[in-house]
């Protein structure tokens, strides 16, 4: 690795970090300006105002807004993240027994989508102009113009309501046998692979026909290698980098897609304890839920823009 290429990565984590900087005060202020008092859902409508007021100087709610954000972030950076405010434990504990959840569900829909995007985009890309292209095409961008909870609504209604295949609510666990995993990852990792399949298998397609338009690759056909020789041997290995671009980008939209599916499919993952969090308005959970999510966005798409550094032919050697 070049000096050139390790100076355009550190420049991708710097502004990373200040984005998550900037990200974090987002948060922060969104946050504290949801409707309600904290402290008044936590005593309830009967709690009396010198109560309400004590519990609000306990919590550090009086203090000034720019005070308590940099007092969240010091905690931050020293592991602290807070106390729940519902449960009054600490807000790592609790969101860490639903990470593995989370991360289940977006492994699975990673091992699921991956290949199935791949093969159709590569499909698509040696069958260019023809109708099975089209179809794939057109069938793609209709998907991606389908939001998430549409496509889980009527999941739900087909295969859970209808036909009975699987049921309408995923209380995911990891003591089960390979058709309990299947029953119940089914509805969630097909309705999160339709978007993700969609973006990746486009973007896949158009990695491979760039290469096929080159004049090498026009070249190697010339001298009669088929066109699925040249393109396996050739095209394919040249458009590693704009395909681990395109993976990366397009799981990186799991994390959004992940807090709709949690919250229709009753999975307990980190996205739906966000949700529950916001509804009773457990701040330090909500911040902790949305700077994870945030993190794993921003490590992907630093991913994303590293593997396209390191493979651009431009920056090599």
């Amino acid at each position: 690795m070049n000096r050139y290429i390790l100076t355009l990565i550190l420049r991708r984590i710097g502004s990373g970090l200040l984005t998550l900087l900037i990200v974090s005060a987002l948060v922060f202020l969104i946050t504290s300006m949801l409707p309600g008092d904290a402290a008044q859902m936590i005593l309830g409508q009967s709690a009396t105002p010198e109560t309400v007021a004590a519990l609000r100087q306990h919590l550090g709610l009086d203090q000034p807004l720019i005070v308590r954000y940099f007092s969240w972030l010091a905690g931050m950076f020293q592991g602290n993240f807070g106390t729940s405010f519902a449960s009054n434990l600490p807000v790592t504990q609790l969101v860490a027994q639903r990470i593995p959840a989370t991360f289940q569900l977006a492994a699975t829909t990673t091992l699921v989508s991956v290949p199935v995007a791949l093969i159709i985009g590569i499909t698509a890309a040696m069958k260019r102009g023809s109708l099975l292209d089209r179809a794939l095409v057109v069938s793609t961008m209709a998907v991606v113009a389908v939001p998430e909870f549409l496509v889980a609504t009527v999941a739900v209604i087909i295969f859970a309501v209808k036909l009975h295949w699987v049921p309408a609510m995923s209380l995911g666990s990891t003591h089960q046998d390979f058709l309990g995993f299947l029953r119940t990852f089914a509805l969630p990792v097909m309705t999160l692979c339709c978007v993700v399949v969609a973006q990746m298998a486009r973007m896949t397609r158009a990695a491979i026909v760039n290469q096929m338009d080159s004049p090498y690759l026009e070249m190697t056909l010339l001298k009669g290698v088929s066109p699925l020789r040249a393109m396996l041997r050739h095209a394919l290995p040249n458009a590693v980098g704009p395909i681990a671009n395109a993976i990366s980008l397009s799981l990186s939209y799991l994390f959004g897609g992940v807090i709709i599916i949690e919250s229709i499919f009753s999975y307990p993952g980190l996205a739906s304890q966000m949700v529950d969090a916001v509804s009773n308005r457990d701040l330090p959970v909500v911040q902790l839920c949305v700077m994870f999510f945030a993190v794993c966005y921003l490590v992907l798409l630093l991913i994303a823009d590293v593997l396209t550094i390191a493979f651009n032919p431009k920056w090599r050697g």
